[in-house]
């Protein structure tokens, strides 16, 4: 259930809700339906909800919160018991610990005001003296929230081993992609990954114990083993040969993110962070979580034998999903994360009719804006062995799931909401169009076309930056010609 509208104030409730502040991430977007497969009613917080509604998560509230603004921190704190406070500011740029430290005191003031019973914490683990500023923003976030009324518990994890864990994609993108890699010297620094089952498993059951209340707790997996060993861990589990890696001591930090910045999809900022960190070797003084939280552990191979079948796992969506195995064409080598473009445009017609133009897209119909480059980009894939400059649709006004519009397959419709179609051209990744309507009232709408791609490696990458410039003229154009057509067509 979407509840758009949340509780104004505090009411008492049999079960008090959780809040898992970062649903959106990776950790959280797991979490909530382990959550919800315990019985416990959930709502799930994020600065924007669309990525929320695309999960479909069933009878989970879900609320639009920012860090940064604490009024609407309260509003998704009313009623909730414990709170999971996932967030972590890597992909805002510059000023990391001054914006940690702001959002950590308006969670610590919300948290109070809301008369909240336990934060949840999950930081990351330190070595003795950080020189990066990503640990030591992660570091004081938790002196903060240990400060202030709300009893707090501080699970400190290493890198986590599952599919779109940022450390964990920035090494499948090297390994699957690159045979050989020249690499800054961190790859012999040492870590105890966790895996993602194991993880959950803590931030699950410490929290209902109450000693762990004011408690910092150090988690990781049962092997503490080298960066260069989990990639050739990687490598042997999916198949591929061993990559020859060859550490430099000239590559720093700031260079490395600049050298990641060409071979991974991996955000740049969070790229960066990362890299900072990984100087250092991590142990996890773990002795006290696994007294309080017995599991068995799973080992390095089969954490990564499972992030693999887990990804083959899951069902295809109706849209595109960050890191959706079918939209990465059910290829482990696509990297998870996209590149994207988009463009938008506003126009006073009603969403009926911006909706027609946007279902009769394709086929003798064109592509309304810059036809012509549609048209070249067909002619090279036939040139190369794919479907060509074929134009065709099966019905020239009516769109169904399953059908081809020229190179494109439809994977998604939603009636007079979104359009999905994936790429069918022959390229090194996999990528999909989403074409979207919104009515802003009864007789105005917004369009917006989007594209998404996950790149194979650098040639995916270079692929992807070679039509860059385009992107912005095409999608906005696009956007705009759909609104004039529906205009026109009143």
């Amino acid at each position: 259930m979407n509840a758009a509208a949340l509780p104004p104030t505090r009411r008492a409730e049999p079960a008090r809700r959780v809040l898992v502040l970062g649903a959106s991430g990776y950790v959280g977007s797991h979490l909530v339906p382990r959550l919800q497969a315990l019985g416990l009613p959930v709502r799930a917080a994020a600065r924007d909800t669309a990525p929320l509604e695309r999960h479909r998560w069933r009878e989970v509230e879900l609320a639009a919160a920012d860090v940064l603004d604490r009024a609407s921190l309260l509003r998704a704190m009313r009623g909730c018991g414990r709170v999971y406070y996932l967030v972590h500011l890597m992909g805002y740029g510059r000023d990391l610990r001054t914006l940690e430290r702001r959002a950590a005191d308006n969670v610590v003031a919300a948290a109070a005001e809301a008369g909240c019973e336990r934060l949840v914490y999950l930081g990351a683990l330190a070595p003795r003296d950080p020189d990066s500023e990503h640990i030591r923003a992660r570091q004081e976030t938790g002196e903060i929230l240990r400060a202030g009324r709300v009893p707090v518990t501080e699970i400190r994890a290493g890198i986590v081993v599952g599919p779109g864990s940022a450390a964990f994609e920035v090494m499948r993108d090297l390994v699957l992609n690159l045979p050989v890699m020249v690499t800054p010297r961190w790859v012999r620094s040492k870590s105890p990954p966790i895996a993602l089952d194991d993880l959950l498993e803590y931030l699950v059951r410490l929290p209902e114990l109450p000693e762990t209340a004011g408690a910092v707790l150090d988690v990781g997996g049962p092997e503490t083993v080298t960066y260069e060993h989990m990639m050739r861990v990687l490598a042997r589990q999916a198949g591929r040969r061993e990559p020859w890696i060859v550490p430099v001591p000239v590559l720093t930090p700031r260079l490395s993110s600049y050298w990641l910045r060409l071979v991974t999809s991996v955000p740049t900022n969070v790229a960066r962070a990362l890299i900072e960190g990984l100087r250092h070797d991590f142990v996890a003084d773990d002795a006290r979580a696994r007294t309080l939280v017995p599991q068995p552990l799973t080992g390095l191979e089969a954490a990564v034998r499972a992030t693999f079948e887990r990804e083959r796992r899951a069902e295809p969506l109706p849209h595109w999903k960050e890191g959706d195995f079918a939209m990465r064409g059910h290829r482990h080598d696509h990297a998870y994360y996209a590149k994207r473009a988009s463009g938008f445009a506003v126009g006073e017609v009603p969403v009926a009719q911006a909706w027609r133009q946007i279902a009769a897209i394709g086929g003798p119909n064109g592509y309304y804006f810059l036809d012509w480059l549609w048209r070249i980009r067909e002619l090279v894939d036939g040139a190369v062995g794919g479907r060509g400059a074929t134009r065709s649709r099966r019905d020239l006004r009516d769109v169904q799931v399953g059908d081809h519009i020229d190179t494109w397959e439809v994977i998604g419709v939603e009636p007079e909401r979104r359009l999905t179609l994936k790429f069918g051209m022959k390229a090194p990744g996999a990528g999909a169009l989403e074409l979207e309507v919104h009515g802003l009232d009864p007789n105005r709408t917004r369009v917006s076309a989007t594209a998404y791609w996950h790149p194979a490696g650098v040639r995916g990458l270079m692929y992807w930056y070679a039509l860059a410039p385009a992107h912005g003229l095409i999608f906005d154009g696009l956007s705009k010609e759909i609104l004039r057509r529906a205009a026109q067509a009143r």
